[in-house]
C-alpha cells in the first residue's frame, strides 16, 4: 500500500509526529459486535493506551484464563533508560502484567536474552522494577541451561533452535516489542523480538537474517502481540546514538496477527514494508497477512476522546 493511502484524511485522524492514526482497514462502528483484527491507539500514556486497547479486544481474560502461566516477552536488550527508546516501555510492561494477574494468571514471567549485561539492562530499562511491582517473576534469559533445542520442520533456513523454556512451557505467550529502526533487519517490532527467545542469535546473522526471523515465528505463535510505539527510535537502531533520533509518537498496536501488526508498525515508523524482508517471508509461510486493508481495525484516539 502506498504511503499516500495511509496518510489520507489526516485532519480527521489527527497527527503525532507527522503520522496519522488512519491505518487502513474496514471501519467498525462503536456498536459493532464484530471481532477486531487489530487495535491502534494514539495519544495517551502507555498504561492508559493498553487499558483501552485490551478492552477493545474483549479484555485480558480472552487471552489468559485462571490458573495459567504467562510469559511476557519485552525487548530488554540494551542498558538504556526509557527515554532512549531502546527497550519496551516499563509502564506498559507493568500494566500488561497487572491485567494478566487480574485475569487469574497463576504466575507471570518476564525475561529477555539481552545484548548487554542482563543485570544492567533489566535495571536501567526500568523493566525489572516495574515487573516486580506488578507481581511478576523476573527471569534472566542469558543462561544457556535454560534453553532446549527444538526442530522447526517448515523452516527455510532455521531448521532448529535452542529456545528458552519459558516460551516452550508457559500457557500464554505475550510478545511486547518496542518499535524502532534496526541497522540489519531494517525494523525491530513483533517478529524481530523473537531473536530474544533463542540462544544462538549469531546464526540468524550468518544465514539470511530476514528468512531466519520469519522461520523463528514457527517456534510458537504469540497469543497476543503488543507493539510499544510511545517513543520511537527512528534512526541508529537497535542500540541508539542519541535523543536526536527519538520521536515521541504515542502509539500502541495490539493484534494476534504478527505479520499484520508489523506491517502496520512499518507505517508508523515511516518505512515501506517492501524493505522489511521478513514481512513478505512471514506471509509466504502463512504466519499472517500484510494485506491490512482487509482487516477490521479499531482506532482509538485518546486525544479526541
Amino acid at each position: 500500500m502506498e504511503r499516500r493511502t495511509f496518510l489520507k484524511n489526516t485532519a480527521a485522524a489527527g497527527l503525532i509526529g507527522g503520522i496519522a492514526l488512519n491505518l487502513p482497514g474496514k471501519v467498525i462502528s462503536k456498536t459493532s459486535k464484530g471481532k477486531y483484527d487489530m487495535v491502534a491507539i494514539k495519544g495517551g500514556e502507555p498504561a492508559e493506551m493498553f487499558d483501552k486497547g485490551i478492552a477493545a479486544l474483549g479484555g485480558m481474560n480472552v487471552f489468559v484464563k485462571p490458573g495459567q502461566t504467562v510469559v511476557v516477552k519485552p525487548n530488554i536488550g540494551w542498558s538504556k533508560t526509557p527515554k532512549e527508546a531502546a527497550n519496551t516501555n516499563p509502564e506498559l510492561v507493568k500494566r500488561i502484567i497487572e491485567h494478566c494477574i487480574k485475569a487469574g494468571a497463576k504466575t507471570v514471567y518476564v525475561f529477555d536474552h539481552t545484548c548487554q549485561n542482563w543485570k544492567d539492562t533489566y535495571s536501567k530499562s526500568g523493566i525489572a522494577e516495574a515487573a516486580k511491582a506488578a507481581g511478576a517473576k523476573v527471569v534472566c534469559g542469558n543462561y544457556e541451561k535454560d534453553y532446549r533445542e527444538i526442530d522447526i520442520p517448515k523452516g527455510k533456513r532455521l531448521k532448529k533452535a535452542k529456545v528458552h523454556n519459558l516460551i516452550l512451557d508457559s500457557d500464554v505467550f505475550i510478545n511486547v516489542p518496542v518499535l524502532k529502526n534496526h541497522g540489519g533487519a531494517v525494523m525491530t517490532s513483533a517478529m524481530k523480538n523473537f531473536m530474544g527467545i533463542v540462544w544462538d542469535r549469531g546464526y540468524f546473522h550468518k544465514n539470511d537474517l530476514q528468512q531466519c526471523i520469519a522461520d523463528s515465528i514457527m517456534i510458537r505463535m504469540p497469543d497476543l502481540n503488543i507493539v510499544d510505539a510511545y517513543r520511537v527510535m527512528k534512526k541508529g537502531g537497535p542500540r541508539g546514538r542519541g535523543l536526536q533520533d527519538i520521536a515521541t509518537m504515542k502509539y500502541q498496536l495490539l493484534s494476534t496477527d504478527i505479520v499484520a501488526i508489523d506491517t502496520a508498525a512499518s507505517k508508523v515508523l515511516g518505512i515501506s514494508e517492501s524493505r522489511i524482508g521478513h514481512l513478505k517471508l512471514g506471509e509466504e509461510l502463512k504466519l499472517g497477512t500484510m494485506n491490512i486493508d482487509k482487516l477490521n481495525v479499531k482506532r482509538i484516539n485518546i486525544d479526541k476522546a
